[in-house]
């Protein structure tokens, strides 16, 4: 079944780390993208970065930043084909946002 990761992490997380844990960090991270069960995914740029589309009344309204004010920002999307989900929390334990103060959310993909 194709998973996605949804990482959230808190802007900044990685600033009071050593520059040898950051290396360690981007090595899961690189080892994440060399599984075999790896399908895509992306990195975002800042939440500041972030522009929000809304429709209401027919009328277009954008706003600058992020759709949600919260304390974790949405840092970036992984899919992963695992066999169950078992699997795929494995996985997503080993991303260094998960214990670094963020969260990353699991969920199934739907297909058409």
């Amino acid at each position: 079944m194709l998973y996605a990761l949804v990482i959230y992490a808190e802007p900044g997380h990685d600033e009071g780390l050593s520059q040898a844990q950051r290396e360690a960090d981007r090595a899961v991270y690189a080892a994440l993208e060399e599984d075999a069960r790896f399908a895509g995914g992306v990195r975002l740029q800042p939440a500041e970065t972030a522009t929000c589309v809304r429709v209401t009344g027919g009328r277009m309204l954008v706003t600058d930043g992020p759709f949600a004010d919260t304390k974790e920002v949405l840092g970036g999307v992984a899919l992963v084909e695992a066999a169950d989900l078992d699997e795929v929390l494995e996985m997503a334990a080993r991303v260094p946002a998960a214990r670094l103060g963020g969260v990353v959310e699991v969920r199934p993909v739907a297909r058409r």
